[in-house]
């Protein structure tokens, strides 16, 4: 499933319910909450720093569930070490802790973030 996004604080609640929906609907409920948070970390960083919308995407691929998450911002997200007493930065910490896999994949138009995750 893919879906086109717009960039704003609400759009993540919404993202949560597509892949809510869609892994119930797979029979996949039991990576639903880790596919949740992945995906609210990397639709949050579409908001803060991508651009006007973003593009959402999920799917079975290769007995694994693969999401990515366009947008058309620049620069390339990487993982940074977040100071103790800090509110925030340690999104791309708990991708990588979560996810069987993840990247980054730039594009012309921007990049794509994507996991995998074996259900």
């Amino acid at each position: 499933m893919e879906y086109l996004l717009p960039s704003v604080p609400s759009g993540v609640s919404r993202a949560r319910e597509l892949i809510r929906t869609d892994l119930t609907d797979w029979g996949l409920t039991h990576v639903v909450d880790d596919c949740l948070l992945i995906v609210s970390e990397l639709v949050t960083n579409a908001v803060r720093h991508g651009g006007s919308a973003y593009a959402l995407r999920l799917e079975k691929r290769e007995g694994q569930v693969y999401g990515e998450v366009f947008d058309p911002g620049e620069g390339v997200p990487r993982p940074r070490p977040a100071d103790m007493d800090a509110i925030s930065g340690r999104g791309l910490q708990i991708v990588g802790a979560i996810a069987d896999d993840w990247g980054v994949t730039t594009t012309d138009n921007g990049k794509v973030v994507w996991f995998a995750v074996t259900p």
